[in-house]
């Protein structure tokens, strides 16, 4: 299973419009879900002291844990990642046992003339700090408002390149798995996070 992120809580988001239509066009072999951020709050390590995880935090990590790779939809603020995306990867990323540690990842976002370029090249740095395997290959997807329909369906130009791109992810994340494990039937399990 990919799990799919978000970096938009917007309800017409181009990213996550991006991540349906991955879920749509995927193999039939490959399962993706994606996420819901919206119940995440703002990091604060004294909430991690006092109880824990807050209840969103430990279901979005447990969704990554049960991934096989991760999919993230970034668009860009500021030359940068959103704060709703950033802020879900600090929760994620705490601790020695960080359900992000080493895992396998693919990069994409929509957005204006550049498709979320810098967006995507810092999100590469800040997915350094748990050794995040990130597909070389990017997706930009420049001037969003003409690639999509009203229905936000890719035109189908824009739809193959995105399924190449999910493609290529399944197939790095086959790679990387124990050979004890076949990665066909992992990465058809549905996991226990959709809140959709």
């Amino acid at each position: 299973m990919i799990l799919g992120i978000s970096g938009s809580l917007r309800e017409r988001s181009f990213n996550t419009a991006l991540l349906r239509e991955a879920e749509r066009l995927a193999p039939e072999d490959v399962a993706i879900e994606v996420a819901d951020l919206s119940g995440i709050p703002l990091y604060n390590r004294d909430l991690e002291a006092a109880d824990g995880y807050p209840a969103p935090v430990a279901d979005f990590r447990e969704a990554i844990r049960g991934a096989e790779a991760i999919l993230i939809a970034t668009p860009e603020y500021n030359f940068s990642v959103t704060g709703v995306l950033k802020n879900a990867l600090d929760w994620a990323s705490r601790g020695s046992d960080s359900p992000l540690n080493d895992k396998v990842a693919a990069v994409m976002g929509a957005g204006g003339r550049f498709g979320t370029a810098r967006a995507q090249l810092h999100l590469r740095e800040i997915l350094i700090h748990n050794r995040v395997l990130v597909l070389p290959r990017e997706l930009l997807v420049s001037r969003a408002g003409e690639q999509f329909d009203d229905e936000l369906r890719l035109n189908d130009e824009m739809a193959q390149r995105l399924l190449r791109h999910v493609t290529e992810l399944a197939n790095l994340a086959r790679r990387v798995q124990p050979a004890s494990v076949s990665a066909d039937r992992r990465l058809e399990q549905p996991s226990r996070f959709d809140q959709r």
